[in-house]
């Protein structure tokens, strides 16, 4: 399956298989691949991009979003806030809180996000903008996307302690190389995680 998993940068990533998945698509290279489900954590422009939306929606595209980006969409769209439970383009997908604990950045109030698709037989956690938050308790994805960049979302360490909260099959750091962060952070991430970490290439 991580195979199928791409790193696009930041917290972009794309997932291949019978239904191609983008979620928080962002700076994606020309002639991307079409998507048929697009999954926004929340409203920051380095995640909710209407320009990358439209460089690989098709009329066929599902999207998912919690309600201060879905009222900014147009088409098939799926307005989720934290607990929710549904399904498009036949992928199961569970919505999680995704907040700052100390940080003035990502409020809980706000009602930001975080995935779990199952795809492929395997639970695929996306845990967007967040610190290490209770509700990862016992989570156990087969494969887990967390922030490890520090200043507005966890660094390498409290990672570490998502980690420990989450018990993923394998963890694949972002939040990195672009605005804030670097591969120094997700290798520091790797050497400390008692789960295997994989740093993946960017692709595109």
């Amino acid at each position: 399956m991580i195979n199928n998993i791409h790193w696009l940068g930041h917290d972009s990533f794309r997932i291949d298989g019978d239904v191609t998945i983008y979620i928080d698509p962002w700076k994606l290279a020309a002639g991307s691949p079409p998507a048929d489900l697009i999954l926004i954590t929340h409203e920051h422009s380095d995640h909710f991009s209407p320009d990358d939306i439209d460089l690989i929606r098709t009329p066929q595209t599902e999207l998912v979003a919690i309600a201060a980006v879905a009222a900014k969409l147009r088409g098939q769209v799926h307005t989720v806030k934290p607990g929710d439970h549904l399904t498009a383009w036949g992928v199961a997908i569970e919505v999680l809180p995704a907040y700052n604990l100390a940080k003035k950045f990502h409020p809980r109030e706000k009602g930001h996000v975080g995935y779990v698709l199952t795809v492929g037989g395997q639970r695929i956690y996306h845990a967007g903008d967040t610190d290490a938050i209770p509700e990862m308790a016992g989570l156990r994805p087969d494969i887990a996307m967390i922030p490890v960049s520090g200043t507005y979302v966890m660094d390498a360490e409290e990672a570490v302690e998502a980690v420990k909260l989450l018990q993923p099959g394998l963890a694949i750091p972002m939040h990195y190389g672009a605005i804030v962060g670097s591969e120094a952070d997700a290798l520091r991430f790797q050497q400390l995680s008692p789960a295997p970490v994989q740093i993946l290439a960017r692709s595109g």
